[in-house]
């Protein structure tokens, strides 16, 4: 199974958690094809048939993201309303319908934050309905979500390298 990794970070340098998952997952080989999407387009100017025929040669979209103010960075936004086009996404003659979807997310806050009870007054589940939306309207098969709470504390190394490697297990799967 190939698997197209969208990375949407917008300081993935300075980010230690998207940073080690991203490289984790770049050395799978040739079943997983990492691309920095800030990396590859600083201007926001999509290459949008590039992103197609990227989409069209994997089984797998994966999109890694940290979870700003309950939703992804912006180039993720404009990325998803510039290539989900109709006719390709969805519509007569989609050729994405049937690929799988799984999102990869990073939270600054602890896993107890985010339950009815906790801060954010929601589950990641429910913070995250509008991807399933969009998985499933374009006839995606949408994973269990990969999630790692607390990113903006400090994980050590040890916690880091099994996270990576859950990742890219999750990744092969």
């Amino acid at each position: 199974m190939t698997t197209a990794l969208m990375v949407f970070h917008d300081r993935l340098r300075q980010s230690k958690v998207n940073r080690a998952l991203a490289q984790r997952a770049a050395h799978e080989g040739d079943d997983v094809i990492v691309r920095d999407m800030y990396a590859l387009y600083p201007d926001f100017r999509i290459d949008v048939d590039e992103e197609h025929r990227v989409c069209d040669a994997a089984d797998r979209l994966a999109f890694l993201f940290p979870f700003y103010w309950y939703s992804a960075p912006a180039l993720m936004k404009l990325w998803e309303d510039a290539v989900f086009t109709p006719g390709w996404a969805y519509g007569d003659g989609a050729s994405i319908a049937g690929k799988r979807m799984l999102l990869a997310v990073t939270t600054g806050g602890a896993e107890d934050m985010y339950t009815a009870d906790g801060k954010h007054g929601a589950t990641m589940e429910e913070l995250l309905l509008p991807y399933r939306t969009t998985a499933r309207y374009l006839g995606l098969d949408y994973e269990e979500p990969f999630i790692v709470h607390g990113s903006s504390k400090t994980i050590d190394d040890d916690e880091l390298a099994r996270t990576a490697e859950r990742f890219v297990r999750r990744l092969r799967g």
